[in-house]
């Protein structure tokens, strides 16, 4: 499944900072590799106590089956293949990131009716948001424990395989209002909507009703598995970005497991594309935008 707007990691090696850049590379980076640490440390007390690193919220089993989540998976292909032949080869890249946002818009709302007049409960699809405050708590907590881990190993991968992708190329050619705020909205809101329902919860809620009760013991770790397996191969195409983002997959993939909810997830995952695509934007800064010469 091709994903016309990714979850950019962007490398951070890129070129050879001295002094005051060196300070400036080194210090977020030595913040946010203690606060990973802090994370990981909590989780590790409550794991000692025989508690889950996240409670468990109690909630049902999905209701839709195999043949709902194949349908749900063409209605995503299908948007996007539409989306693809509906614009012109000759469009600016504006008008094809504006399209594939507006298709993986269109197959979420597509796929949200069919699961509902299936029989699905509006609850079930993990949407509601009476625990916002509680959800985003576990999502900063969340981009915490894997955001300078991800994007370290982001940046060791690179140098095996360099990452490429026309959005970093698109934002070196465009620094203007408009074409940032389109790859903002289509990384930090459309792809995380999109993504964390159709991976966490139609495919992962279905895996996880489907094998837990016949494989107590690891049917909810399988789920979550192939689920960020088949998240980091729709990224394929981006060189080794796919490892990092399996490994995304996993942390968000237990939030929806523990909460029964995607809410955590998609603020995750937005705030983890946001801080990538300041990256991006700082990386790609030319000497005026940096205030060289």
């Amino acid at each position: 499944m091709e994903i016309e707007i990714p979850d950019e990691i962007p490398q951070l090696a890129a070129g050879t900072p001295s002094g005051q850049e060196m300070l400036a590379l080194w210090l977020p980076a030595a913040c946010g590799f203690c606060a990973s640490l802090a994370v990981l440390w909590l989780i590790v007390r409550r794991t000692r106590r025989g508690l889950p690193a996240v409670e468990r919220r109690p909630h049902p089993p999905v209701s839709w089956n195999g043949v709902d989540v194949a349908t749900t998976v063409l209605s995503f292909l299908g948007f996007q293949v539409l989306a693809a032949t509906a614009v012109p080869p000759t469009a600016s890249l504006h008008v094809r990131l504006a399209a594939g946002s507006v298709a993986m818009l269109a197959a979420t709302v597509v796929s949200v009716l069919h699961l509902l007049s299936r029989g699905a409960a509006w609850s079930s699809l993990g949407c509601g948001l009476s625990r916002l405050g509680d959800d985003a708590v576990l999502a900063v907590g969340g981009l915490a424990l894997i955001l300078m881990p991800l994007l370290g190993l982001a940046a060791v991968l690179d140098r095996i395989e360099p990452y490429h992708h026309a959005i970093v190329d698109f934002l070196t050619a465009h620094r203007d209002p408009l074409s940032i705020g389109l790859v903002a909205f289509a990384a930090v809101v459309t792809a995380p909507i999109a993504e964390e329902f159709l991976f966490r919860r139609v495919l992962q809620g279905w895996l996880e009703g489907w094998l837990e009760p016949r494989a107590p013991q690891w049917g909810a770790v399988t789920a979550i598995v192939v689920s960020s397996l088949a998240f980091a191969l729709a990224h394929l195409g981006q060189g080794l970005a796919w490892v990092p983002l399996f490994f995304f997959g996993l942390v968000v993939g237990y939030l929806a497991r523990q909460t029964g909810s995607i809410v955590p997830g998609i603020i995750l995952h937005g705030l983890f594309n946001a801080v990538s695509i300041v990256l991006v934007v700082l990386q790609t800064a030319g000497p005026d935008a940096a205030g060289g010469g």
